[in-house]
């Protein structure tokens, strides 16, 4: 690829009128991007919104760095995305940990100086208690994960996105970061968190040609509710009752369409919710017969 992290600022003019970074008319936009030969940083990537998105990029050619706590199944996403001979590479990763997100970027760095794509996935809820009964441990495991974690991995990371060529920095946030909801209280602090970082990471890296940008889901069947119910699959079963939810693939299909536009264009936000789920309240359910 030839190009060095931190590169400086082009010192050229800007393009003219119709002159933009990418050919014009629709070939960049029909064209997509080339991905042989680039690399994909995903965090929470063994299961979930992180596996599906790991096997997405890897479906198009990108070489794949995926880190997470549980590597017998990161071991599993691993070998699908392997199997279509696509780089793989995955390594142990607990955002929660300062010094296990440096062995995970020494790892990264040790396999490529240059990350095209990072995808701050690493998060979840715990519990669904309301602030007079909620528990020191749920909020310490959700500030941790989803604001915390994001920010020491990004912190690490920003060394090897590439300026002025295409690189994106796509944070998973919530629709719970959009509108609070009772029994979601510290959950919803942290999503409106993430939104805010990656609104200032908008700001502070504008002028590098780095993309930054958040993918902020509604109702989406993956292990989410297992984990914030710890383990009753019956009450999980509950939320979806009578709804046809987003799946995994559905938000890494949409993160593969925003790392892929042309250079010069950045989603800054997406919000992706199921026909179903008009609001975070509003919700169509159907009836059994």
């Amino acid at each position: 690829m030839g190009v060095q992290p931190h590169l400086p600022v082009d010192p050229d003019p800007l393009p003219g009128p119709g002159e933009g970074l990418s050919p014009p008319g629709l070939t960049a936009y029909a064209g997509g991007m080339d991905w042989k030969g680039r690399w994909v940083v995903i965090t929470g990537a063994s299961s979930g919104f992180g596996a599906a998105t790991a096997e997405a990029f890897a479906g198009v050619g990108a070489g794949v760095i995926l880190g997470a706590r549980r590597l017998d199944r990161l071991a599993e996403v691993a070998g699908r995305c392997r199997a279509g001979g696509t780089p793989t590479e995955f390594h142990p990763l607990d955002v929660a940990s300062t010094a296990s997100v440096a062995a995970f970027v020494d790892r990264v760095r040790s396999i490529s100086p240059r990350v095209d794509v990072l995808i701050n996935n690493a998060g979840g809820a715990h519990g669904l208690d309301p602030v007079a009964t909620g528990r020191d441990e749920d909020w310490e495991a959700m500030v941790q994960s989803n604001l915390l974690g994001l920010a020491r991995v990004t912190r690490a990371m920003l060394p090897l996105l590439p300026h002025h060529a295409g690189a994106s920095l796509l944070n998973i946030g919530s629709i719970a970061g959009h509108q609070a909801y009772e029994g979601g209280a510290i959950y919803c602090g942290v999503k409106a968190a993430e939104r805010s970082i990656t609104q200032a990471l908008r700001l502070e890296l504008n002028g590098t040609g780095i993309r930054v940008g958040s993918l902020d889901p509604g109702m989406a069947l993956t292990e989410f509710s297992d984990v914030r119910f710890r383990g009753d699959m019956a009450r999980a079963a509950q939320v979806y009752r009578g709804v046809e939810p987003l799946v995994a693939r559905d938000i890494a299909e949409t993160l593969l369409w925003m790392a892929s536009r042309p250079p010069h264009v950045n989603i800054d936000e997406i919000v992706l919710k199921p026909t179903d789920q008009a609001a975070i309240h509003k919700v169509h359910r159907r009836t059994a017969g």
